[in-house]
């Protein structure tokens, strides 16, 4: 029996009347839970006569919801005396009903003495999230300068109120960018993005919005559009293939030791290819002899030129020429210098007249080069070495004759994270011989990066280095996200080969390890301990020290301010005076940028006992301002009272004042002016000022094209004239004769858009063919003809039919007085082939297209999220708009309701009862 109810349930479930009422011996259960909106189904209410007599009564069933609907709303039911029955309703729940727990109520009366009873039955809809965004309306084409504005439709087709958060990365969200959608909601979301009037050429630009939940970040819904976006300033394609030069004139003056110098200095420097196909490369580079002397922040007299083609490079002139890290590091003199790529292997070589090294006159260069993979690679060269005859020795050792160096050096990569490299050199003259070598090893994993280097180079080596050794290396290892420690050594090489041009750094040589802590994302705390030796290398000595050290770090940023407080404590062993002290640092730094200018304003107070004095205090401050007032002009300011002694070798500005005017395009001015020490002076400051003019050029060095030419016909389509028009080609104009006629000459190949303007057509005037119209000139004569129309028209509106049919019911379906009134709207979507335009238009009111093209035409409806009691009775229609013509629609949308069927009988189902034998 309990199979045939279950049948007879499943069964007449669809229908819209369902009652049973039958004897059982328990409760039915309800299917009241999990329930989705849209959907229809059934709940029960246990029902019980206790009486003696039979009962008959009328119920009435209501929802707490005008979205929880009971198909069966009145009935009259009969209860035999001392029985059980089941009540089943069958519900509608809407598809708008949001998520939540709703209440079916039961109210019976008795027709013999009116006594009632109340039984409730909750209801729960589940959750449905679903979210969907797309695009309504854009722009197929706009002018650069012009604002993009696209719209797109956003609809929350759940049943959950969604708190949502609207961004988009290359636009701006007109709307507030955190919104809340009620379920069956819909809004449209506009973005706009301003386009750059500077624009180059034509382009596409696509636009973006995204939409995410609040509380499902990781769901979100992306939605795009392409406008493009046509350049009124187009770069023109030159016919021409040309190469960038510039070229400068400086008068530079110098007051040096109380002696003031003063002259023109000029350059030419130019880079770049001699063919469209960038094949043949180019650099060049003349600088005129300095009229002062010569320090970091002037040039020196400099002439070279380089080409490359293919596997093939060649240079002639001045530059630093290097062969290995042994034999000869960085040596800046006059020569040559050839290469030829191979597919696996090179040859190449130099010569090389150094200009700041004295005790060499010349150096040859052979090698060759295999590879053996992409980042392993084997090297074996030899360099020889001509002594200068009759002249100072300024280097470690004098070469007693020419010398021999051949050398082998090779890098290989072992594995993705560790890479080893090394050389091996020997060196032969008439009364020595000596030997070098050179070994490095890199190594990065996810958590630990590192890299070591150990190089030694014997008493009689004649190369870069000699008598000389050093090690380089430092580790780092990443404990936790926010947790490295590290540790840093280094160990100077003592004797090494170094043009005359620049002076040595101080001999180091020091250790430091410690721990990182980065306890906010922009702020970490840093630990260091170690110690350090400087020594100073010329004579007589201003340092000689050892020190053991402590020093904490703290790089903090609060709001626009970003600081650095440092503060270092150590012991000093002084070899230079034989005292023994302490050496104490404290520093910060602070930078910030504001109003486009950035500040930058360090300051340190120091009691040491590094030099002569013991516990000297020392105090260093200063400040650089660099502000660009727009983008062709800027202005830097840079003050520092003074420097620490170990950075003698250098030069050193006190006081630095910059100037960049841009004069025109291609045309700039620069004036600078500055305190400075020279490299090896201590105290006495020196005045040097430059001004400097530079004249930027695209020199044609090849022609690549010829000019073409675009001509046509405006035909007439019943407008009242098509002369006087002005089209528009890129940065060309043309405008038609009294018969239509245009053309555009001496015209550089390549993509243009023709527009036409319309204030010089009729405001209802309309062309033939989308406008704009790409055009690709190749030829040398290029033809389009088009014809001017008048434009077409579609109004129309929106009218809701009621169903005048009264439906039959056996129980009068009540629909609660206080369902919420909602403004009902459909897209209407007008598109020719190429042509699309969207609205959204509402129940009741009027809408149109305007400036349409004449031709054929169809509108189509779509729902967007119309209540499912409404249809549109026709969803498209087809037209063929003629000029001028406004064709006139009537949209109906009608209102459906649900047919009820009387059931003459109510179906009862009972069990049989089965007798046990005795």
């Amino acid at each position: 029996m309990i199979k045939t109810w279950i049948l007879y349930s499943i069964l007449l479930l669809p229908f819209p009347v369902l009652f049973f009422s039958q004897q059982q011996p328990g409760l039915l259960a309800s299917k009241k839970d999990s329930l989705m909106p849209g959907m229809s189904t059934s709940i029960s209410f246990s029902l019980e006569n206790n009486s003696t007599q039979d009962r008959n009564y009328d119920f009435t069933v209501q929802s707490s919801s005008p979205f929880i609907t009971p198909i069966l709303a009145k009935a009259e039911v009969k209860i035999a005396a001392q029985e059980k029955t089941v009540y089943i309703v069958p519900i509608r729940i809407a598809a708008e009903a949001a998520q939540g727990t709703y209440s079916v109520i039961l109210y019976g009366t008795d027709r013999y003495d009116g006594t009632s009873f109340t039984k409730t039955t909750k209801v729960i809809v589940s959750g449905n999230r679903k979210l969907s965004l797309t695009s309504l309306d854009s722009p197929e084409f706009i002018r650069a300068g012009e604002t993009i504005q696209a719209s797109f439709l956003l609809k929350n087709n759940g049943n959950v109120t969604e708190k949502l958060i609207l961004e988009s990365k290359n636009a701006v969200v007109d709307n507030d960018t955190y919104i809340t959608l009620a379920p069956n909601e819909s809004k449209v979301i506009r973005i706009s993005k301003i386009t750059n009037a500077e624009l180059g050429q034509n382009e596409y630009q696509n636009l973006n919005l995204s939409v995410y939940s609040q509380d499902n970040p990781k769901e979100n819904q992306t939605a795009y559009v392409s406008v493009r976006v046509i350049s009124v300033k187009p770069t023109e394609d030159d016919v021409y293939h040309r190469l960038p030069v510039s070229a400068s004139l400086s008068f530079i003056g110098m007051k040096n030791m109380g002696v003031y110098d003063n002259g023109f200095q000029g350059e030419i420097y130019g880079k770049g290819t001699l063919d469209k196909e960038n094949k043949n490369q180019i650099e060049f580079h003349a600088v005129t002899a300095n009229p002062v002397e010569f320090n970091t922040f002037t040039q020196y007299e400099e002439y070279f030129i380089n080409y490359k083609r293919n596997n093939f490079f060649v240079h002639l002139g001045d530059k630093t020429y290097s062969a290995s890290y042994l034999t000869e590091y960085a040596r800046y003199g006059r020569g040559a210098e050839i290469r030829y790529d191979f597919k696996k292997f090179s040859l190449g070589g130099f010569y090389n007249h150094p200009r700041f090294f004295r005790d060499i006159k010349d150096e040859f260069n052979v090698y060759s080069a295999f590879k053996m993979g992409k980042e392993s690679e084997v090297t074996a060269g030899y360099l020889y070495k001509v002594p200068r005859k009759g002249e100072m020795n300024f280097s470690n050792i004098r070469l007693d004759s020419e010398a021999h160096l051949p050398y082998t050096a090779g890098k290989f990569k072992i594995s993705k994270n560790i890479i080893l490299s090394g050389e091996a050199a020997y060196s032969k003259t008439e009364q020595m011989e000596g030997t070098a070598y050179m070994a490095q090893a890199q190594a990065t994993f996810d958590r630990l990066n590192g890299n070591l280097m150990y190089m030694r180079a014997s008493p009689k080596f004649a190369g870069y280095f000699t008598n000389s050794s050093t090690f380089n290396g430092n580790l780092q290892y990443r404990v936790l996200n926010r947790v490295s420690v590290f540790a840093n050594y280094m160990q100077d090489a003592r004797n090494f080969e170094r043009d005359t041009l620049f002076l040595a750094a101080p001999y180091r040589n020091y250790l430091q390890y410690g721990i990182q802590y980065k306890y906010l994302t922009n702020g970490l705390i840093t630990v260091y301990n170690g110690f350090q030796k400087y020594q100073d290398r010329l004579e007589p000595r201003q340092f000689d020290y050892y020190e053991r050290f402590f020093k904490v770090s703290v790089d903090q940023k609060i709001g626009m301010f970003q600081i650095n407080l440092q503060g270092q404590f150590g012991k000093t062993n002084n070899y230079l005076s034989g005292f023994n002290g302490n050496s104490n640092f404290y520093s910060t730094n602070i930078s910030f940028e504001k109003f486009r200018t950035s500040f930058n304003i360090y300051a340190s107070y120091a009691i040491t006992s590094r030099y002569q004095l013991e516990n000297q205090r020392q105090i260093y401050y200063g400040a650089r301002i660099y502000s660009r007032f727009s983008d062709k002009t800027s202005l830097s300011l840079f003050y520092q009272n003074n420097y620490m002694p170990e950075e003698y070798f250098r030069d050193r500005n006190l006081f630095e004042v910059l100037f960049h005017q841009q004069l025109f395009p291609g045309s700039e001015l620069d004036l600078s002016g500055r305190y400075s020490l020279q490299r090896g002076d201590l105290g006495n400051k020196d005045f040097i000022f430059s001004l400097r003019y530079t004249l930027r050029l695209n020199v044609p060095v090849q022609r690549i094209a010829e000019y073409t030419t675009l001509s046509g016909n405006i035909s007439n389509l019943g407008v009242k004239r098509t002369g006087g028009i002005r089209l528009m080609l890129g940065n060309y104009l043309s405008v038609t004769d009294k018969d239509g006629n245009y053309m555009f000459k001496n015209i550089i190949p390549g993509n243009y858009f023709l527009e036409i303007d319309r204030s010089t057509a009729d405001i209802n005037d309309i062309t033939n063919i989308p406008f704009p119209v790409s055009v690709n000139l190749t030829d040398k004569e290029n033809t389009l003809n088009f014809g001017l129309t008048t434009a077409s028209t579609v109004k129309g509106i929106i009218q809701l039919s009621e169903n005048d049919d009264k439906e039959q019911y056996s129980f009068v379906q009540l629909r609660p007085s206080t369902e919420k009134k909602k403004k009902q709207s459909i897209i209407i979507e007008a598109s020719s082939g190429d042509q699309t335009y969207r609205k959204i238009a509402f129940i009741g009111e009027p809408f149109d297209f305007t400036y349409l093209r004449p031709g054929e035409w169809k509108i189509k409806l779509y729902r967007n999220g119309l209540d499912k009691r409404y249809k549109i009775a026709i969803d498209s229609f087809q037209y063929h708009l003629k000029p001028s013509e406004t064709q006139n629609i009537v949209i109906h949308i009608v209102k459906q309701q649900s047919e009820i069927k009387y059931q003459q009988e109510m179906i009862k189902v009972g069990y049989n009862k089965i007798k046990k034998k005795q």
